[in-house]
């Protein structure tokens, strides 16, 4: 194996996550080096291009805080940020810190295998020498991997297909054609409304149905504009607080559900609708604990499905029956609306699914449908799909996907026992996509950087998880989210959406309380870990 570089850090993905550990890495004075198997910077919106692609997260919270100078000069345009303008967003940062001297683009990093003779990761990429490094960062993103599901036949049609998460950097052109998405979560709800705007007839393929609440996206006004960026740092301290770290300025119901009258339950949902965005479910504070409160609030989104629905037939098999909120909420531009439109056909597979592909199309149940273009908005193997398609082997030659075969386990969502010196930032098992992913990130890259160099005071060759710390992690993890109406239904979160993936509850729900837990087993000379010298 041919070695020509060492560094203090190697590092897996250019997305944000990527991109800020490489700027702290500098900071530090430590030498790194950045994978990205993209052209580009950005991760995540590099990828997704998918007409509608925007942020969930209000753009003046899904921002870098480190530099108050960046915050001062980028310029949102809109509440709710697009793919474009977010690239664009990244691709400045980039610039800004002079980043891209250090990474490699085209890139794949095929393998990371820890090698104990010289404590330090032998990462061999896709092209280019191998390299050593002492630490390494991974940063693939939680969704990265695209769930690409085989259809039986599925090489037989002729047309065009696409994956919502893998779209053509030219576009795609839907005027006058006949086109199906199969899929209703996030990206098939972002992009059904935009396809409907062109395609000549556009049919929806429903497993289960999805609660999406509006976004009411608009410009952002320059006088509130200007009064956050006059008080940025309060802002974000507000966010830190709450337990998606987003929000601050919006307080949080003090009452359950179940303890109004239905005239205040109307008013309090019917202002949190007509704001709109993720802070719907915060106008009541047991909305994901108490199943009775939750059940009134998912009923009246049902009612307001069939308020905006004409066909009540449609509004029906539009309206969802499970727990709103254990499946991530979906922010929406026209999508109920959308199914009012005469081009809109939706067709439910949720029991007898897709039978096959055929040359002209496929066939569902039993009845064969023919299009010009099929986009796959089927999501990804979220949170350990980028990690498990890598070859990663840690002390000994234990390979993470043996590791992780009943499901992922580690310490605090950041570190693995028997993988030295290896770091996942937002790993499953910590907030990470219950939070804002940029307030996650930052909080991990400044956790990782402190660490480190604690390792390097120390004059320490490695640090691992231990295996008592790494069990009762997971034990904690899974009785927060069994307090929680989270683990009520299947969902990316727990893998379901993958064919044969452990179902385990992979995110920890509640930020503040995470990041006290963090400081306290670093205050604790890091609490849980075991250091080799």
């Amino acid at each position: 194996m041919r070695v020509t570089e060492y560094f203090d850090i190697a590092i897996v993905g250019a997305g944000f996550a990527g991109m800020d550990m490489l700027r702290k890495s500098r900071e530090m004075g430590l030498s790194a080096v950045v994978f990205e198997r993209g052209k580009d910077v950005g991760g995540t919106w590099y990828w997704n291009r998918y007409p509608g692609a925007r942020c969930d997260v209000p753009s003046m919270e899904y921002s870098f805080q480190f530099s108050d100078e960046l915050q001062q000069e980028w310029e949102w345009s809109e509440k709710y940020a697009t793919q474009p303008e977010i690239l664009q967003y990244a691709q400045y940062v980039a610039k800004r810190f002079d980043l891209k001297r250090d990474i490699r683009f085209d890139t794949i990093v095929l393998s990371m295998h820890y090698e104990e003779t010289e404590s330090a990761w032998l990462v061999t990429p896709s092209q280019g020498p191998a390299v050593r490094a002492r630490f390494v960062v991974t940063a693939m993103g939680c969704l990265s991997s695209t769930n690409r599901p085989r259809f039986t036949n599925d090489e037989l049609f002729r047309g065009e297909v696409y994956h919502t998460g893998e779209w053509p950097h030219s576009g795609v052109d839907f005027v006058g054609k006949r086109v199906a998405v199969i899929g209703t979560g996030s990206s098939g709800i972002q992009t059904i409304p935009m396809i409907a705007q062109e395609a000549k007839h556009l049919t929806v393929f429903q497993r289960t149905p999805a609660y999406t609440v509006p976004a009411h996206n608009g410009p952002l006004s320059p006088q509130y504009v200007q009064s956050v960026k006059a008080n940025y740092a309060d802002f974000r301290a507000k966010n830190m607080k709450t337990r998606a770290a987003i929000g601050g300025d919006t307080p949080t119901g003090t009452r359950g559900a179940t303890e109004v009258s239905n005239t205040e339950l109307n008013e309090i949902l019917e202002a949190r609708w007509a704001k709109g965005g993720l802070l719907f479910l915060g106008g009541f504070n047991d909305a994901m604990i108490n199943g009775a409160s939750n059940e009134r609030i998912a009923q009246w989104v049902r009612n307001k499905i069939g308020s905006i629905v004409t066909d009540k037939k449609i509004a029906v098999r539009l309206q969802p029956h499970t727990v709103i909120g254990c499946k991530r909420l979906v922010v929406d531009s026209g999508y109920y609306e959308t199914f009012n439109r005469d081009n809109v056909e939706l067709v439910d597979i949720g029991l007898t699914k897709i039978d096959r592909f055929t040359k002209n199309g496929l066939v569902a149940n039993t009845k064969e449908f023919e299009f010009d273009i099929i986009v796959l908005a089927t999501g990804f193997d979220a949170m350990t799909g980028s990690l498990l398609r890598t070859d990663i082997r840690g002390r000994g030659g234990q390979r993470l996907a043996d590791a992780w075969s009943a499901g992922p386990v580690n310490y605090l969502g950041l570190t693995v026992h028997g993988f030295p010196n290896l770091f996942t930032i937002t790993g499953p098992g910590s907030p990470s996509v219950l939070t804002n992913m940029i307030v996650s990130i930052e909080h991990h890259v400044e956790w990782i950087a402190r660490c480190i160099h604690y390792i390097r005071e120390r004059k320490a060759l490695s640090v691992e998880a231990t295996r008592e710390a790494q069990n009762q992690w997971v034990e904690h993890v899974n009785a927060i989210a069994g307090m929680t109406l989270f683990p009520n239904c299947n969902s990316w979160y727990l893998g379901d959406n993958v064919p044969g993936k452990p179902r385990v509850f992979m995110p920890l729900p509640g930020f503040p309380d995470y990041v006290q837990r963090c400081t306290a087993v670093e205050s604790e000379n890091y609490r849980g870990f075991a250091f080799s010298n």
